[in-house]
Formats: structure tokens, sequence, C-alpha cells
């Protein structure tokens, strides 16, 4: 189980390491939607193929994110928690993901061994972390915070308006809309943690 500094540790990305498999992304439109109520049944499909491909070897699968948030309006792409015995064996599990048409697109070893694939259709994000990941538990936690305090649900989704507005009228990088929301994000997570008596 990890430690409470290690659970309450915000990440900050290494300034002069470059995360992105094939290059970074090309700038696009940020599109925020209302809640979806396909989206879990879309987790549903991606769990399955997840699954297919992987079997045992899937140790964990968990719908986070804003699209796991009922009534948060979200970019319509679902973000998926995939646990793995050892995120650093990328032979277990990269060749049977890439065969079922999921991308490596992010490997970031200084942030809990991280991976990211993205998967096309249903367009998903599927971030790969190890057993017992800080990262897991804080993004389980968050997602039950927001169901259970409605009131940092909507500062949330207000202030993910708000960033999608100043990013563009057009274009921008996902990056950069998630830095505009980081404040808020940071304040809704101190508050989590007081209330669960982790102290940074």
């Amino acid at each position: 189980m990890p430690t409470a500094d290690e659970i309450t540790k915000h990440h900050e990305p290494a300034p002069d390491r470059d995360p992105w498999v094939n290059g970074p992304p090309e700038p696009r439109p940020i599109v925020i939607v209302d809640h979806d109520e396909r989206w879990p049944r879309l987790f549903d499909l991606i769990e399955r193929k997840i699954r297919a491909a992987l079997g045992d070897a899937a140790l964990g699968i968990e719908h986070v994110g804003s699209t796991s948030v009922k009534g948060l309006p979200a970019k319509p792409t679902i973000d998926v928690d995939l646990t793995v015995a050892d995120p650093t064996d990328e032979l277990a599990y990269v060749p049977a993901l890439s065969s079922a048409g999921f991308t490596l697109v992010i490997r970031e070893p200084e942030w809990h061994e991280h991976r990211c694939f993205q998967l096309a259709e249903p367009s998903s994000n599927v971030h790969v972390f190890g057993p017992g990941c800080p990262e897991v538990i804080r993004h389980r936690m968050f997602r039950k915070w927001l169901t259970d305090h409605p009131e940092d649900l909507d500062l949330y989704r207000r202030a993910k308006l708000a960033a999608a507005a100043e990013i563009s009228a057009g274009s921008g990088l996902v990056m950069d809309y998630n830095k505009r929301k980081e404040p808020v994000i940071r304040a809704i997570y101190e508050r989590m943690f007081r209330a669960h008596g982790l102290h940074r």
C-alpha cells in the first residue's frame, strides 16, 4: 500500500524529457460535451477489448477521468487505468494491445513507469501502471469525491469549460487545456486529502 506522501504527491513532468513515443500530437480543437449516458457502455466495450487481448495479464481495469463521473462534461474520450504486473515488461502487453488496435503514444518511466495507449474507436486513452500504484488510487478517490460532492463537481465543471474556451476558439494542445484547469483540480485534491486524513 502506498504511503500518504506517495498518494498526495502531484506529478511534475520532467521539463527536459519528451514522453511522446512517435512525436507530440498536432494542435486540435478542444471539444467539451455534456455527460453522455453511453460513456459507461463504451468503457465496457474497451474493457472487453483489453481483456480479450491480455487475458490474465490485465490485473485491473478501471473507468476513470471525467467520463466516469455522472453529470460532468468531458472530452468524449474514455480514460482507462490498466494495471499490469510490470509496466517495464512491455513484451508482456504492448504487442497484444497493439494487435488489438491500441497505439502506444506515451512512455514516462519517471512517473510510476506510466505508459499510455490510444484507441481510435471507441476513442480512449489507456493508462498503464503497476500494482498498488498511487496514481490509480488517486484516480479512484477523485472519481468518488466528485460523485459525492456536487459543489466540487460544479466547480470542476466550470473550470473545464473555462479552460476549453481559453485554449482556443479553435485549436490547442490537450496539455495546455490540462494546465489551465490544474489549479482547480489541485484545490479539490487538497480538500479530498484533508478529508481522508492524508496530510502533505
